[in-house]
């Protein structure tokens, strides 16, 4: 058997992990072939392959990034898009596919597999960790360690010169980076896009810290919105999937911070630093766990499905199921951690 294997969508600490891991078992214990993809599903959609072996996958598993490249190619917008996709496979002798990647990535891979009998296995990858079916995504460990550490080193500065620093987070339409590094970083204000924020309120909060003498720092997630507006953005244009470039959100509150408040303040916008580098211990575990477990659905002809981690054990789970809805913060525990705030 011949299996392809892409990734898909913005990069991903664990990514290469996983390519290893697929790779490493299925040549060891199967015997498989394997055909790797560039830059995602733009790789099947103009036959752009590499060789991939198990020397390809040596010293890869600290390694941020992927190896294969990425990119949010979307070949349901591109004419004659899937049956280019089928006719390359046929070409290129792959029986099987293996799609990483996020909501976008899966979503094709499930329509492919669904309507069209593209025999496919997904793993999910996101640093946002919003995909319903599984608890954890890798790469998220990752970009939380990233922000909480980034966290850390403003306070001090904050600190320095008595002023508001807000910091923003990545996170799309989930607030899970900015909730757990924020939480785990001492922020004063967490700002999520499940919460509109009232800015009164975060302005009360601001002076309160200040009067205990502290410097505030406010962590605010990238699609987080106030109560009397919209999200805030720099850029509107589309990608190939319809999502907007999030972004702008922390400069415009700490305008309007500083302008209610008198208190100078400061933004910094962590942005893809969150997610490149070497990825954490726990993320090439569970990356790697992840791909043994995918290549172990294709050999059980278990296609269509998603692995996912639920407890400690990994399990199947449709694509489509995953990728039918966002796994956002429950209320409840934002909740929790609103004694922290001001």
């Amino acid at each position: 058997m011949r299996v392809g294997v892409l990734t898909g969508g913005g990069d991903c600490p664990g990514l290469n992990a996983v390519i290893r891991a697929v790779v490493r078992k299925g040549v060891q214990e199967y015997g498989y072939e394997f055909t790797g993809y560039r830059d995602g599903w733009r790789g099947p959609l103009e036959d752009d392959t590499v060789p991939l072996g198990i020397p390809a996958v040596r010293g890869i598993l600290p390694r941020g990034g992927t190896i294969l490249g990425s990119s949010r190619t979307n070949p349901l917008k591109t004419p004659d898009g899937i049956r280019r996709i089928k006719d390359n496979l046929a070409k290129a002798e792959v029986d099987a596919l293996i799609a990483i990647g996020g909501e976008d990535t899966l979503g094709v891979a499930a329509r492919l597999h669904d309507e069209y009998g593209v025999k496919c296995v997904g793993v999910p990858k996101t640093i946002d960790n919003d995909l319903s079916a599984t608890d954890y995504t890798f790469g998220f460990d990752t970009a939380v360690g990233i922000a909480t550490e980034a966290i850390d080193r403003l306070h001090t500065t904050a600190e320095s010169h008595m002023r508001v620093l807000v910091v923003e987070v990545m996170g799309r339409h989930a607030g899970w980076i900015a909730l757990h590094s924020g939480l785990a970083g001492g922020a004063n204000v967490i700002l999520i896009p499940e919460q509109r924020f009232d800015l009164d309120q975060v302005c009360a909060w601001v002076t309160s810290r200040f009067k205990a003498t502290y410097a505030p720092i406010v962590v605010v997630a990238e699609g987080a919105m106030p109560k009397d507006g919209e999200v805030v953005l720099k850029d509107e244009t589309l990608d190939s999937f319809g999502h907007v470039r999030l972004s702008g959100v922390g400069e415009w509150l700490a305008k309007e911070i500083e302008k209610r408040t008198g208190k100078e303040a400061r933004t910094t916008v962590l942005g893809h630093v969150q997610r490149g580098g070497t990825p954490s211990a726990y993320d090439r575990w569970l990356a790697t766990r992840f791909g043994l477990h995918a290549i172990d659905a294709v050999r059980d002809g278990d296609f269509g499905l998603m692995v996912a981690l639920k407890g400690t054990d990994i399990v199947r789970v449709p694509i489509s199921e995953a990728t039918a809805k966002l796994k956002t913060v429950d209320p409840a525990l934002y909740e929790e951690v609103g004694v922290f705030f001001g």
